[in-house]
C-alpha cells in the first residue's frame, strides 16, 4: 500500500509562503497590540504604577476595601481629570452611596467630558462603561467584574481568539517535525484560551485563582507565538534533506 503523502511548506508555492507570512505577521502585532490594551485597561487599579496580581484580582473579584472607581481615580484615572477637586466629588458621591439622582446632577458631567472619549463599548469593550447611570454604579460600589460583564467579554473572546488559534494551526500543521510534537502543540493554546476564560469566572469568588488568569493566558500567548515563529521560519529558513 503506498503511504499518503503529507503537504508541508517545501510543497506550497511562493505566493502561498507570502500570503501565510503576512497573515501570522498581522495577528502577532494584532496580539502585541491587545497584551498593550490589556495592560493600560488594568494597571494601576490597586493604586500603584504597574500591572499585579492584586490588579487582577480587583478586576474579577473586586477589592475588600475600595470600588474599582475609587480605586482607577486614585490610581490610573488620576490623571485624566480636567480638575483636581473632581476627583473629589466622584469619592464623596461613592461614599455617600453612589444615589443616582447626585449622579446625574454632579458626576455624569464629569465622565462625559474626561472618560467616555475610552469608556464607552464601541471604542473599547474591555474598559468598563461609563456612559450611564446603570453601567457606573457597578463600579461605584464593592465588587469585581458583573457576572453579565464577564459573559458578553467572554463570549466575544472565545469566538474571535478561537478563529485565530484555527488558521494559525492549519499553517503550523504544514511544519515538518513529529507528528505528535504538532498534535500536542495545537491544542495547547486552546486548552489555555479555554482555562483562562473560566479562571475569570472562579476569581471572582476566589481570588487566589487570579495567579491562573495569568498562567493561562501566559500559555496561549506563548504556544501560539511560537506556532507562529516556527511557521515563518520552516517556510523561508528550512530544508530537510530526504
Amino acid at each position: 500500500m503506498q503511504r499518503e503523502r503529507y503537504t508541508r511548506f517545501k510543497d506550497i508555492s511562493v505566493s502561498e509562503r507570502i500570503l501565510n507570512t503576512v497573515f501570522l505577521l498581522t495577528i502577532g502585532m494584532g496580539y502585541l497590540m491587545a497584551l498593550a490594551n490589556m495592560y493600560y485597561s488594568h494597571q494601576g487599579l490597586d493604586g500603584k504604577a504597574g500591572l499585579s496580581i492584586e490588579d487582577v484580582v480587583i478586576s474579577y473579584h473586586g477589592s475588600s476595601d475600595q470600588t474599582r472607581l475609587g480605586t482607577a481615580i486614585n490610581g490610573i484615572m488620576k490623571t485624566n481629570f480636567r480638575y483636581g477637586s473632581d476627583k473629589d466629588v466622584i469619592m464623596q458621591w461613592i461614599h455617600t452611596g453612589a444615589e443616582e439622582a447626585s449622579y446625574n446632577e454632579k458626576i455624569k458631567p464629569i465622565l462625559d467630558r474626561d472618560c467616555i472619549i475610552c469608556h464607552t463599548p464601541t471604542i473599547n469593550q474591555s474598559l468598563p462603561d461609563l456612559t450611564h447611570y446603570e453601567t457606573v454604579s457597578e463600579v461605584a460600589h464593592a465588587g469585581g467584574a458583573t457576572l453579565p460583564t464577564l459573559v458578553r467579554v467572554s463570549h466575544i473572546h472565545l469566538f474571535g481568539i478561537a478563529f485565530i488559534l484555527f488558521f494559525i494551526g492549519k499553517i503550523f500543521l504544514l511544519c515538518d517535525m513529529n507528528i505528535y510534537v504538532k498534535r500536542v502543540a495545537v491544542v495547547i493554546p486552546f486548552v489555555a484560551m479555554l482555562l483562562d476564560v473560566i479562571s475569570w469566572f472562579i476569581t471572582k469568588t476566589t481570588p487566589s485563582f487570579a495567579y491562573v488568569v495569568v498562567y493561562s493566558g501566559a500559555l496561549m500567548g506563548i504556544s501560539m507565538g511560537l506556532q507562529i515563529l516556527l511557521s515563518i521560519y520552516q517556510m523561508w529558513f528550512y530544508s530537510r534533506k530526504v
